[in-house]
């Protein structure tokens, strides 16, 4: 018997390949006959990296950029073994990165990431794939394309800043300083939301005030962005995913970047479908989950995988809440971890004992199952 275990992270206590170990340990010590293969997955936020890491080979390049603040920190982006460069935004310009205090997106920046394709480009890489997921930004972009060349001014000629609130200022762009490299490049990137770039759907309105910005300065990023689209590429403005990650998504297509499911893409990588294919049984998991599991999160695309081979997919969740049988639909039984009504504090310190108790009790609740249809 074989199953496959392909959880997303439990954000803020346990990695995603933290998790595939305690469940898998719970099977194995139940089930020592078991074959057991540990996918962990993502869905294009944060995690994405340390989920490839574990499931592929890859080389991981380090590197010194700007944060979010303009300050100098410490990433690193992968090289899997097709010689694709990962880059998780979430780790470059990540929401996590920028103390709660100083969340204002007219104050942060995406130049990091624009560094980091530049660092790529410099040792030879040309195929990359981008998470976009998690970022503190609302630039659209603007960082990303002055890294990588992009001349922007304003009224006066002279060349604007990088951070949000520069997008104020721009009068005109220059597309011919792009770097050239950049002509025989690919992007992959990971985006789940159809959200275009301006408007009541869009960057600002919809994700602004999750980033800091006041219902003043939604209006006037909002505005600020749908200048510089039409500055940039006003064909591109309204396509889904044009506005993720604070407009990230549109600098991107401007580049002729492919917009995928962030699951899909970290599927593909780790050959998830190849090892479902064969499988018994599928575990996954996430934090929290709701009816928002079954809209683009990776727990969600792997029930699917698992239901085009007849594979049943079991959900363990750190919490579950709303509409329960939305969540029957899709998958074949889920169960939260946590024993009883404790504090969020020890749900995150014991989530990995919690995590392998419940999976233990899964674990036996199964082999019961098997043996009476065996018998």
């Amino acid at each position: 018997m074989k199953i496959v275990i392909a959880p997303d992270s439990f954000k803020g206590s346990l990695a995603s390949s933290e998790v595939a170990q305690h469940v898998a340990r719970a099977f194995k010590d139940v089930h020592p006959e078991l074959t057991v293969i540990q996918k962990p997955m993502a869905d294009g936020g944060e995690g994405t990296i340390d989920a490839l890491a574990a499931a592929t080979d890859h080389k991981r390049q380090f590197i010194r950029l700007t944060g979010p603040l303009g300050d100098p920190i410490e990433s690193s982006y992968l090289i899997l073994g097709d010689d694709t460069v990962v880059i998780e935004a979430a780790s470059v310009l990540g929401l996590t990165l920028v103390p709660s205090d100083q969340r204002n997106p007219e104050e942060t920046t995406s130049t990091g990431l624009g560094e980091a394709i530049v660092n790529a480009l410099d040792h030879g890489y040309r195929k990359f794939m981008i998470a976009l997921g998690g970022s503190s930004t609302n630039d659209g972009g603007l960082g990303i394309l002055q890294a990588l060349g992009l001349t922007v001014q304003d009224n006066n000629g002279k060349e604007v800043g990088s951070f949000g609130k520069d997008l104020y200022q721009i009068d005109s762009v220059n597309k011919s300083t792009l770097d050239p490299r950049l002509k025989d490049c690919t992007f992959k990137i990971a985006c789940d939301v159809s959200n275009p770039l301006t408007g009541s759907n869009g960057a600002s309105h919809v994700y602004g005030p999750q980033k800091g910005a006041s219902k003043e300065q939604v209006k006037k990023l909002d505005e600020a962005l749908d200048k510089w689209g039409r500055l940039l590429d006003k064909s591109m403005m309204d396509t889904p995913g044009a506005g993720a990650a604070g407009g990230l998504g549109f600098s991107f297509l401007t580049l002729e970047g492919d917009l995928e499911s962030g699951a899909h893409l970290v599927s593909e990588a780790i050959k998830l479908e190849e090892a479902i294919k064969d499988a018994d049984l599928l575990i996954t998991g996430e934090g929290k989950s709701d009816e928002q599991t079954l809209h683009g999160k990776a727990p969600a695309y792997v029930a699917d995988l698992g239901a085009d081979y007849g594979v049943p997919t079991i959900l363990l969740s750190g919490s579950i809440e709303g509409d329960r049988d939305a969540l029957r639909g899709k998958f074949m039984s889920s169960f939260s971890i946590v024993p009883s009504i404790i504090s969020l504090d020890d749900c995150m310190k014991y989530a990995s004992d919690y995590l392998y108790d419940t999976s233990v009790e899964v674990a036996r609740l199964w082999g019961h199952i098997l043996e009476r249809s065996e018998g």
